[in-house]
């Protein structure tokens, strides 16, 4: 894992990739749909922009956070798109200007988390550079959904391989919140980077194995595409499950997107 500094860096400069999709449009376009269902491009900031004020609160008060986590994971309705919802309703520049402002605490909040602490969250505690990263993870799967309803296409760079490591952790915790048993031993990732290097995982002798491109791993760990539409190989049975139900984010089971073939 790169140091706290390097992954703090990668994840301004993925909100930076964001913000450029969304800072030139119109307040109209903050209305486009994007592929998750019922979702535009505001609920897409707008939910950046609160899970991030959520990080911020667990990284400083676990108390707190433990009170919010209780209430939202306890009260009726989905708290996520509740949350989308109440941030979309806003002034386009507003939520924007919110949006940023939060980015930059969440960077200066992390970096101030002394050594060793871990940090709550929806899932199990995690350290800072952990937290960091699954930050990275999600503003670069929700920038996935703005860049298509824009009609944009965002070049994959290296910072992806932060996005493609929390995929493969987060192996076993997929076949727990379906409320299957993880596989007992570990299988073998490997990845095409943007520009042709190898990214691995696992043991070089494990029986079973994941390939195939990083983006296609990235877009199906955070179920942005469908297993149809992407070129990733499994071999072995549980392996193979494992690319159905392969999901990088905390909560429930995903609904996951339909092939677009």
């Amino acid at each position: 894992m790169p140091d706290l500094d390097s992954l703090l860096a990668d994840l301004a400069a993925e909100g930076d990739s964001v913000d450029a999709l969304v800072a030139p449009l119109p307040a109209a376009r903050w209305a486009d749909p994007t592929p998750a269902a019922g979702w535009t491009v505001a609920h897409q900031i707008a939910h950046l922009a609160w899970t991030d004020d959520l990080a911020i609160v667990a990284a400083t008060d676990a108390a707190a956070f433990a009170k919010l986590a209780e209430r939202a994971l306890s009260g009726p309705g989905d708290y996520v798109d509740a949350g989308a919802a109440e941030g979309a309703a806003e002034e386009p520049s507003r939520l924007l200007a919110r949006w940023r402002a939060g980015r930059r605490r969440v960077v200066e909040t992390l970096a101030a988390v002394p050594a060793g602490t871990r940090v709550p969250w929806f899932g199990p505690p995690m350290s800072a550079a952990s937290m960091a990263t699954a930050r990275l993870m999600e503003t670069w799967a929700h920038g996935e959904d703005v860049a298509d309803a824009l009609g944009e296409r965002r070049e994959p760079t290296r910072r992806l391989r932060h996005v493609a490591h929390i995929g493969a952790r987060t192996r076993d915790f997929a076949f727990r919140t379906r409320g299957l048993e993880p596989p007992a031993e570990e299988f073998r990732i490997v990845l095409k980077g943007p520009a042709g290097e190898e990214w691995k995982w696992g043991p070089p002798d494990a029986a079973q194995s994941v390939t195939g491109p990083a983006l296609d791993f990235c877009h199906l760990t955070t179920q942005r595409r469908h297993r149809a539409d992407l070129a990733l190989t499994a071999v072995g049975p549980d392996a193979d499950r494992w690319l159905d139900i392969a999901q990088s984010f905390a909560g429930p089971p995903g609904p996951g997107r339909p092939p677009a073939t």
